[in-house]
């Protein structure tokens, strides 16, 4: 009679297939990222900007969170507002057609110029821009 050789179950997984597959998808990734850019910012420029509004109403807003509004019309200087009162003061003082601009320091948090935004918007102001300083060249 022929010995039987018995046959013993295998209880480990075979991982090399699996090594060659994530080793494909790794040079296949490699070599695809250079060509996906999805950080690219097409951001406008000075040049591509219109002139500045004659005469606008301008909101200033400070790092810390104060608020000064000025009208540029009558060159004077910038009055303190609380944010609450913003927009009475600004319909008082907004003539029909007049540009408003906001204008912030580079620390001002983001959410402070949107609340400004905001509060123009539900006023119903035609024209807002953002203030800027233009490039040193």
């Amino acid at each position: 009679m022929i010995p039987r050789r018995t046959r013993k179950a295998i209880n480990q997984i075979n991982v090399v297939p699996y090594i060659d597959v994530m080793l494909v998808l790794l040079v296949i990734f490699m070599v695809t990222s250079p060509f996906i850019n999805p950080s690219q910012v097409s951001l406008p420029s000075m040049g591509k900007s219109a002139g500045a509004p004659n005469a606008p109403l301008e909101v200033v807003v400070r790092e810390d969170g104060g608020l000064l509004l000025r009208d540029r019309s009558v060159n004077a200087p910038g009055q303190p507002v609380a944010a609450s009162a913003l927009r009475a003061d600004v319909r008082a003082r907004l003539r029909p057609g007049q540009a408003v601009v906001i204008s912030a320091d580079k620390g001002t948090r983001y959410e402070m110029v949107m609340q400004v935004m905001d509060a123009l918007q539900s006023l119903g102001v035609a024209h807002v821009g953002l203030l800027v300083k233009p490039a040193q060249r």
